[in-house]
């Protein structure tokens, strides 16, 4: 049996180039570190969590990296005991998505779990604010990043700094120095409840 000569004009790939590649996530080139925010105050709470974990996975172009441990919160910016209280959590996620179409894909995953939008602070099935975007700064009113109350929201920093410790909110400093300055006041870890993360 004739040696296979392999292609003359096909150069070798070099070693380091192929562990380098084998070692990055190949579904993603370029991909920008992204926070978002997840919570819920109607029906199921956790099983809809789990279910906007899973619909951002399967999301084309992104990766979620990371899921916060689950956190039971007073709803914000409404009277005390006209809502009920929220499940909330954070997820770390890496994606080639810019940020409109992260937007839009957080809209679709909030509609098909029946979001409505009548009121401000209303009550919700499922809530998925992007909190940061890589290191990007905007004031553009669709989508103003970083996310314009998440330094006032122990609910948001709380899950956050617990994936990411040394996590930084652009223009805000330092989670873990925010996140001193409010307390945990209304926000308490729910150990009994687990998000998973998407195999």
């Amino acid at each position: 049996m004739k040696p296979q000569h392999s292609d003359p004009t096909v150069q070798p790939v070099p070693a380091a180039v192929t562990a380098a590649v084998d070692a990055a996530d190949v579904t993603l080139s370029n991909p920008k570190w992204a926070v978002l925010a997840l919570g819920a105050n109607l029906g199921n709470r956790l099983e809809t969590l789990q279910g906007a974990v899973d619909a951002l996975e399967d999301t084309p172009g992104l990766r979620v990296k990371a899921v916060s441990p689950v956190y039971e919160t007073e709803p914000w910016g409404v009277d005390p005991d006209t809502q009920p209280s929220y499940l909330n959590a954070v997820v770390l996620v890496k994606t080639t998505l810019p940020p409109a179409s992260l937007l839009e894909r957080a809209h679709a995953v909030e509609e098909a779990f029946h979001r409505v939008r009548e009121e401000r602070w209303g009550a919700r099935t499922i809530d998925v604010d992007i909190i940061t975007y890589a290191e990007v700064v905007s004031d553009d009113p669709v989508l103003t990043l970083p996310h314009p109350r998440a330094h006032q929201r122990a609910f948001v920093l709380a899950p956050w700094h617990d994936v990411d410790p040394e996590a930084q909110l652009p223009g805000h400093g330092t989670v873990t120095d925010l996140l001193a300055g409010l307390g945990h006041e209304g926000v308490a870890p729910r150990t009994d409840l687990e998000l998973r993360l998407p195999e």
